[in-house]
């Protein structure tokens, strides 16, 4: 990825020049992390690309941020300082991750900075597509990728096999087969794929996508086991806007301005109703 050297380069050099900090920034085979996730591309009402993202709230950076740098504007939630696990670009591609239900690691980047490398330089979805298969991941992810036309793609990625890509609108935690049976069946990933492809079979728009993500069985709450929803995301790429939901309250930002009209900061209470 060395369209982010110049980036990581400057990052690495306001931490003092440590050589571990550096080594860290680069998320090369990090350790494993598993997450969970649901994440849906919706295409009534315009192209918008729905998710939920279930994870340990101690774990959780809890970051919205706009970037300009190399002169693309990126608007996305941040991980491990400065990679992303969802966002949009001003070119009107919006991308997301989820988990990809199996244990095996291997050489390769965390997926964080590699969401963050197809927003910095891709601009629709086929050269998404094009830039996951070629870069190697550490861990299985299953990486959606929508932009402003409606083209859509559901690329598998895995450290152990090349990657696969789909045409799929929606993915949960398995990569087209559960390869992990007792971890799918904990987490529900067959039911919460299946309950957004009911949604979007039966014409749901956005609205309706993510009102069913803030509801089981799509949202989690085993919040004190390291497994709840920590914040549902709707990202429209042909807005540049993102939107963050809990039940009962929506934090919306956009590529021209963090919060215009929202305070800077919110604070949540999980498992609230």
């Amino acid at each position: 990825m060395p369209e982010l050297m110049p980036t990581w380069q400057r990052l690495s050099a306001m931490l003092g020049e440590d050589p571990d900090a550096a080594a860290a920034l680069a998320l090369w085979n990090p350790p494993p992390f598993l997450t969970g996730c649901s994440q849906a591309a919706v295409l009534p009402g315009g192209p918008a690309l729905v998710r939920n993202y279930d994870w340990d709230y101690r774990l959780f950076d809890a970051v919205v941020a706009r970037t300009s740098w190399g002169g693309r504007r990126v608007l996305g939630m941040l991980d491990c300082l400065w990679g992303l696990l969802d966002g949009v670009n001003d070119a009107g591609l919006a991308v997301s991750l989820t988990f990809g239900g199996r244990p095996q690691s291997g050489q390769g980047f965390g997926i964080p900075l590699v969401i963050r490398y197809v927003l910095q330089t891709c601009t629709t979805a086929d050269e998404a597509v094009r830039a996951l298969r070629r870069v190697p991941v550490h861990m299985s992810y299953n990486v959606t990728v929508l932009d402003r036309d409606g083209s859509r793609a559901t690329v598998y990625l895995a450290p152990d096999r090349p990657a696969r890509a789909t045409r799929r609108a929606v993915a949960t935690n398995f990569q087209g087969k559960v390869e992990w049976a007792p971890y799918a069946a904990a987490i529900r990933t067959v039911e919460r794929q299946e309950r957004l492809e009911e949604l979007l079979a039966a014409g749901a728009d956005a609205v309706s996508v993510v009102a069913a993500c803030l509801r089981p069985p799509l949202y989690a709450t085993r919040f004190g086991a390291g497994f709840g929803t920590l914040y549902t995301a709707e990202y429209r790429p042909g807005e540049g806007v993102a939107r963050y939901y809990w039940p009962g309250r929506t934090w919306e930002h956009s590529l021209d301005g963090l919060g215009p009209e929202n305070p800077e900061s919110i604070q949540v209470e999980l498992g609230a109703s």
